[in-house]
């Protein structure tokens, strides 16, 4: 253990005296300097950033001329040098410190400014190479931050420009001191932002074969509360490029879990036709395709009149007024679009409570892993991709039933494949005419599941004659595919691979079902 020394306490402001200014990103760095000037402060800089302060008439000191040595090795080494560091660790309140630094001749430095190499931008194509990662590793950078930050009882950092305007107005409004709260929240920012480069930069040399994980994600928000009123919550990283909120309240946590599960679902119909999906607690309660939204929508609703109440409602094209209003005519929480077409904003931001959500892009877009908690760790996995388009799915797929699938048949069992992917285990999905009839979600056996979905079609009055069913997984025994054939399902699309599958078969067989095995199971526990 490194004990601490006895001394005395910090001051609670300290005067910005010395300046090292060292950006890749140099928005907001002249306004800085010019401000920074404007209190009198010495400013020290390197390479490009130097030559942008000195090119608004800013006088800076080099790097290379406080330490006596010039940048070298193609820029890879400039800061790395007791002239800096020195000048960064020292505690004020230390009479050895201060003899130490009086003896080498080094002086302090009171402010770092410093943001690092974007090596996730670099990084992010696919012909990205080894020789281009390395050379966007920060060394000096994060040596600089974290020194900084270790030192925040007497020196300020700033790693982002969305911090230059906070520490300007307090130097304004404190005669050029900034307070210790200040230093202490900036060096909370460091830390965060340090240690989330590292973990991308662990991440792209772990690939796969990672025998750690490390996570880091900045605070986006804080919730009200998680799933239930007594969990706090927060949701952490950054989905500003995935969806934007328009109107409403702020999204809740069990809000997020839904979202997410609509714009996954919709991603499945993004080359459809116009398509909606009504879900309630991540489950669709009904998918609708048709030539328009409004017809969509009334075939989606027709699966389950009474679920979607306080319910979200997705769609895959731009929201028209029609639908708009049809959707209008029960309570929906949140509604998910593309884009929202004239006079539909107005009209639903009538109801202030409703959340409107603009879909920036789809879902599969944003790269990354799974990643779940248990008890006692994580589970990571790759997640569930998106399915090829129908005739791709159609090639892959094998019948090894005597009746081939009709292609009325193939494209309701396309449909619902993509809907029963989408759906809690044990899932099984009935179809027919580019709508569900029959949603059964989340049941411990496949019976249980078919029998619910139909329970709910039937209420609805919907018919199950001549329709398609989906299972997530295999039919463990044919009693499931009975089941199925009773309610009036003619295919059927299953992973196939149980031990049990030429009995299935010659129960498909036996009652004139074409059935279809995937190769592939979509659980969704």
């Amino acid at each position: 253990m490194i004990h601490v020394k006895d001394l005395p306490a910090p001051a609670d402001h300290y005067p910005i005296r010395r300046a090292l200014l060292s950006v890749f990103d140099k928005t907001g760095i002249v306004e800085l300097g010019q401000a920074l000037h404007r209190h009198g402060v010495e400013l020290i800089s390197t390479g490009g950033t130097a030559r942008a302060l000195a090119g608004a008439g800013l006088p800076v000191t080099s790097v290379d001329s406080l330490t006596g040595y010039p940048e070298i090795l193609g820029g890879r080494v400039k800061t790395l040098h007791p002239a800096v560091h020195g000048g960064l660790l020292s505690r004020r309140t230390d009479p050895e410190d201060q003899q130490e630094l009086e003896t080498q001749g080094i002086q302090e430095i009171d402010l770092v400014v410093v943001n690092l190499y974007p090596f996730e931008e670099a990084t992010a194509g696919d012909d990205v190479t080894d020789a281009i990662a390395i050379e966007n590793i920060d060394i000096g950078g994060p040596t600089m931050l974290r020194a900084a930050a270790k030192n925040f009882f007497f020196v300020a950092v700033a790693c982002s420009p969305s911090s230059y305007d906070g520490i300007i107005a307090e130097m304004d409004a404190h005669d050029g001191a900034l307070g210790m709260t200040t230093r202490r929240a900036l060096a909370a920012q460091v830390f965060d932002h340090t240690a989330m480069y590292d973990t991308a930069v662990s991440a792209y040399f772990a690939g796969a074969s990672a025998s750690n994980l490390s996570l880091s994600a900045p605070l986006q928000q804080t919730l009200r509360y998680g799933e239930n009123p007594h969990q706090q919550a927060g949701l952490y990283g950054d989905s500003s490029d995935l969806f934007e909120k328009l109107h409403g309240k702020d999204l809740s946590f069990n809000n997020l879990l839904d979202l997410s599960a609509a714009l996954t679902l919709i991603d499945e119909f993004r080359d459809a036709p116009p398509t909606v999906a009504i879900l309630k607690h991540t489950n669709p309660c009904g998918v609708g395709t048709a030539d328009n939204l409004e017809t969509a929508y009334h075939k989606a609703f027709s699966t389950d009149q009474q679920s979607p109440f306080g319910g979200i409602v997705v769609v895959n094209r731009t929201l028209d007024l029609a639908t708009a209003e049809a959707i209008n005519e029960v309570f929906t929480e949140i509604i998910i679009a593309p884009e929202f077409g004239e006079g539909v904003l107005d009209f639903l931001m009538q109801k202030k409570n409703r959340r409107l959500i603009r879909m920036l892009k789809w879902a599969s877009e944003d790269a990354g892993l799974d990643v779940r908690s248990v008890v006692g760790g994580f589970l990571v996995q790759d997640r569930d991709a998106v399915l090829p388009s129908a005739e791709a799915l159609k090639a892959r797929c094998t019948v090894p039933t005597k009746r081939q699938p009709t292609e009325e048949e193939w494209k309701n069992l396309d449909f619902a494949w993509r809907v029963a992917k989408n759906v809690k285990s044990n899932a099984i999905v009935y179809a027919k005419g580019g709508q569900t009839i029959g949603v059964g979600a989340g049941q411990m056996s496949r019976i249980d599941a078919s029998e619910i979905a139909v329970s709910k079609g039937k209420k609805s009055e919907l018919d199950f004659s001549e329709c398609v069913v989906a299972s997530d997984a295999f039919f463990p025994f044919a009693d499931g595919l009975l089941e199925a054939a009773k309610n009036g399902a003619t295919a059927a699309i299953q992973p196939g691979g149980s031990v049990r599958d030429e009995e299935v078969i010659a129960a498909a067989d036996e009652n004139g079902i074409a059935m279809v095995f995937t190769g592939n199971r979509h659980f969704r526990h």
